[in-house]
C-alpha cells in the first residue's frame, strides 16, 4: 500500500510503498476513507528536534482519520467488516487513571503503552495511507447514518478539539455573552458552528485573510474583524465596553495571545488551542481580574460521539478541499502556503473494498 511518511525530523514527507498491516489480537485494520491534513503536522515536520518527544520518525502521517473496518484481530467484538468508523486519535496506555476515565489525551503513563506514542500519525503509523492499524476497538466510533468517512475524518480533530474547548467554557457562554474566535482555519470555522450549536452567545471572528473572514460569516459569526492595533478596541466596542467572555485562540502566536489578553472580559476565559509558539507575559495586572488562562488538547471519545451526531444532524459542515493520496504531500504544501480555507482532507479510498 502507499503511505505518506515522515522519515526524519525537519523534513518534508515522502510517499512510500509499505506492506498492508495484519491485525494482531485486539487490533483492527481500517481501510482509510479520509485523513485530515492538520496544521500541527507542519510544526511536527519542521520544528521538532530529536529527543523533544518520547517518540520519533519514521512513521506515517495523519492523526484525524475515518474509514471502514476491514479486518478484525482475534478477540475484537462489536464491529463488522465494512462498517464505517471514525478513529479516536489519542492512544494512551489504557490503564492509568486518566485513560480509565476515558481521557487518553492526558495519559500519565505512556511508558506502559506497547509502543510510546501520541497515537496514529503521532509516533505510530497514521491514516495518510490506504490502511491504518488501530490498537483496539475502544479507539473506533461507528459513524452515524448519512455521515461518510471523508466528511467524518476532519471532525476527529478539527471538530473535536474546538468542541472540547467550547464545552470547557460552556457555563460562561450564556445568552448575552460573547465568544471571540481568533483564527478561522480548519478548527476555527468549526468552532464558530459549535458555538452556534451549543450556545446563544454572540460570536466575533478575527483573521487576516479576507477568504477566512467570508468563511467565518458563512459559518455563523456575527462579526468578522481583520487583526490590527485597534482590534481589541473593536471587540470591546461590540461588547459594550466589557470584552469577550470567552476567547478561543486557534493560532497561539505572540500577537494573538496579546490580543486575547486585551480583549477578554474580567472573569472570562482565554483558551489557547493553537501551537503558534507564542508566549503571554503573566502578572497580576497583565490580564483582567480573575481571567482564567488555559490550554486544551484534543478531546475524548464521548465528545467525539457528540461531534459526529451534531454533524449527522446538519449542525456542523466541514469546509474542505480534498486530495487523492497521490497528492497528499501537495496538500501539506498548500496548507503551509496558506492556500487552504477550512480543512485539507486526503481521500485514499472512495468506497469500501472487501
Amino acid at each position: 500500500m502507499k503511505a505518506l511518511r515522515l522519515r526524519t525530523w525537519k523534513s518534508d514527507p515522502v510517499l512510500e510503498e509499505l506492506p498492508v498491516p495484519e491485525p494482531g489480537a485486539d487490533e483492527v485494520l481500517v481501510q482509510v476513507g479520509g485523513a485530515g491534513a492538520c496544521h500541527s503536522d507542519l510544526h511536527l515536520m519542521h520544528e521538532f528536534e530529536p529527543g523533544a518527544l518520547p517518540w520519533s520518525p519514521p512513521f506515517t502521517l495523519g492523526h484525524e482519520n475515518a474509514g471502514w473496518v476491514h479486518t478484525l484481530g482475534a478477540g475484537v467484538t462489536g464491529l463488522e467488516p465494512g462498517q464505517p468508523v471514525a478513529v479516536v486519535g489519542a492512544w494512551g496506555c489504557g490503564v492509568c487513571a486518566h485513560c480509565l476515565a476515558g481521557v487518553e489525551t492526558y495519559c500519565e503513563r505512556p511508558d506502559l503503552a506497547p509502543v510510546p506514542s501520541g497515537g496514529g500519525g503521532l509516533g505510530l503509523d497514521g491514516g495518510m495511507a490506504e490502511y491504518l492499524l488501530v490498537p483496539g476497538a475502544r479507539h473506533l466510533v461507528p459513524l452515524p447514518e448519512g455521515l461518510d468517512p471523508a466528511t467524518a475524518a476532519p471532525l476527529t480533530d478539527a471538530g473535536l478539539t474546538p468542541y472540547h474547548a467550547v464545552r470547557r467554557s460552556l457555563a460562561k457562554l450564556t445568552p448575552g455573552a460573547t465568544a471571540l474566535v481568533v483564527g478561522v482555519g480548519g478548527l476555527g470555522h468549526l468552532a464558530i458552528q459549535i458555538l452556534r450549536a451549543l450556545s446563544a452567545a454572540r460570536v466575533i471572528a478575527v483573521d487576516p485573510r479576507s477568504s477566512a473572514l467570508r468563511l467565518a460569516t458563512e459559518s455563523g459569526a456575527d462579526a468578522a474583524l481583520t487583526p490590527g492595533p485597534a482590534t481589541a478596541a473593536e471587540v470591546r466596542e461590540l461588547t459594550h465596553g466589557v470584552g469577550a467572555d470567552v476567547v478561543l485562540d486557534f493560532v497561539g502566536s505572540d500577537e494573538t495571545l496579546a490580543l486575547g489578553a486585551q480583549a477578554v472580559r474580567q472573569l472570562g476565559d482565554l483558551t489557547v488551542v493553537g501551537l503558534g509558539g507564542g508566549t503571554l507575559p503573566f502578572s497580576f495586572f497583565g490580564v483582567p481580574y480573575e481571567c482564567s488562562v488555559q490550554t486544551t488538547y484534543w478531546g475524548n471519545r464521548t465528545e467525539l460521539v457528540e461531534v459526529l451526531d451534531l454533524a449527522a444532524r446538519g449542525h456542523l459542515t466541514v469546509h474542505a478541499a480534498t486530495f487523492p493520496l497521490s497528492q497528499s504531500a501537495e496538500a501539506y504544501a498548500r496548507l503551509a502556503r496558506g492556500e487552504i480555507d477550512g480543512r485539507a482532507v486526503v481521500v485514499p479510498s472512495r468506497a469500501y473494498r472487501p
